[in-house]
């Protein structure tokens, strides 16, 4: 691996924007300072004055391998990846089987150790009888337990009280829940279906899978997080009744229970299902105006923690069905970071906080071992963006495997010019280096 040096970046790390270079060594940032001169044998790479960030760790996706490869796999969804920004990932237990075993959780580090573009972890997921596997989990390479407290992609639906309690005293390590009450939406699911039958519009995809459900859900697991003590991380929040569960008073490295919300939910409302159909339903549904706005409130005043994609791609075929038959869930890592950088544009969001989000956050709630900043010593997962090179979204420089993107016909003003994983140029000039796999297995600092 050549030494490589990045000059004249605009470096955002802690809080901080400065102009200056970057000296990668094999792997690791080397050297940070305000001029770096250019030894023989070194590749100099010209930032020309573009940000220059840690590379963004995306805390949920759902990749679907094993099982459900004609969606998607670990290759080619990590390769989407890079291209947006994210250099490393955690993947949700809920392939096919689901990984609810030490034996099956490692059969997928198998996978991603041959074939990940970038550095990977895996959840392990948590059943209604699986806690003695549960409790063999390694904290030093496992992200954490993940739990459904609401049925969505998969069956994995944990729903006996004296279960979760027992799963949520037993362990130390971080327990990540998707929360949505079950009773309430087959309660709603059965009223809709009492009113249109089999073909249930899917703009009423919010009311059945409605704010009520959340609340209800979310507000359970955080109180049982407070009896018990367990360390407690809500994925893709979106509601604004939500925002009251969690604080901002004190620092998140004192936090034992942890928020984040995700890009669809941050852009898009219940208006959009008229022109984006079941291509913007998911699970959390996409909610109204009031509550994507709460959700800012609270992102940018620290209740919220993590800005994340929850990345679930499905085919263009499943997704063409009805309402009752198309599945829940859409591909994001490609779009994600840029996304974010359009609300940067429109004066909503710093980059520092962008960078916080996405990056240092993460890798603070997960302990993650030397990633997530600019540091001397610290993995070179890095990226550049050049905040004014306007692109459209289009089927041609889409790279899911399932083709398509929510954001297709979106025109985008910042461009990701260089993704790095561990020092390696692995996205360079719109492609994707297919020589290099320099992903690694995430290790955490427990």
């Amino acid at each position: 691996m050549a030494d490589t040096l990045i000059k004249n970046a605009k470096i955002v790390t802690e809080g901080k924007i400065f102009e200056g270079d970057v000296l990668i060594q094999n792997d690791i940032i080397s050297k940070i300072a305000d001029s770096i001169s250019a030894k023989p044998n070194v590749r100099v790479i010209d930032a020309e004055g573009d940000f220059l960030i840690p590379g963004v760790i995306d805390d949920q996706v759902h990749f679907r391998e094993p099982g459900l490869t004609h969606k998607a796999t670990i290759a080619s969804e990590s390769r989407a990846a890079i291209a947006g920004g994210i250099t490393s990932f955690i993947e949700q237990p809920n392939t096919v089987p689901n990984a609810v075993t030490q034996e099956l959780l490692e059969e997928k580090y198998a996978i991603a150790a041959k074939t990940s573009y970038a550095n990977y972890s895996f959840m392990m997921g948590g059943t209604n009888d699986n806690l003695e596997e549960i409790l063999k989990t390694n904290p030093k390479n496992v992200a954490g337990i993940k739990l459904f407290l609401g049925s969505s992609t998969g069956n994995m639906l944990v729903d006996n009280p004296q279960v979760i309690e027992s799963i949520f005293s037993s362990t130390d390590l971080l327990i990540a829940v998707h929360c949505e009450d079950e009773t309430t939406i087959k309660n709603n699911l059965a009223l809709y279906k009492e009113k249109f039958g089999d073909k249930i519009p899917v703009n009423k995809h919010h009311l059945i899978r409605s704010a009520e459900a959340c609340y209800i859900s979310s507000s359970n697991a955080i109180a049982l997080a407070q009896k018990t003590g367990a360390r407690l991380h809500v994925f893709h929040l979106s509601t604004a009744k939500e925002m009251e569960l969690f604080t901002n008073k004190i620092p998140l490295e004192q936090k034992k229970i942890t928020a984040e919300v995700c890009i669809h939910h941050l852009w898009f409302t219940n208006e959009d299902y008229e022109t984006k159909g079941n291509f913007i339903k998911w699970n959390p549904a996409v909610k109204t105006i009031e509550d994507r706005d709460a959700l800012w409130k609270a992102l940018l005043d620290d209740r919220i923690d993590v800005i994340a994609t929850d990345h679930a791609p499905h085919t263009l075929e499943e997704k063409s069905k009805s309402y009752l038959e198309a599945p829940s869930g859409g591909p994001l890592v490609q779009h994600a970071l840029v996304a974010m950088f359009e609300f940067y544009h429109q004066g909503k969001i710093s980059i520092e906080k962008i960078v916080e989000k996405m990056c240092h956050n993460p890798a603070k709630i997960f302990s993650i071992e030397k990633r997530g900043f600019i540091k001397e010593g610290y993995f070179a997962d890095l990226v550049l963006i050049n905040p004014s090179k306007p692109w459209r979204v289009s089927k041609e420089n889409i790279l899911y495997k399932c083709e398509w993107s929510p954001f297709e016909g979106t025109n985008f003003k910042s461009r990701i010019t260089h993704t790095f994983v561990n020092g390696e140029l692995v996205f360079h000039n719109a492609k994707v280096n297919d020589t290099i796999l320099a992903g690694k297995r995430l290790l955490f600092n427990r």
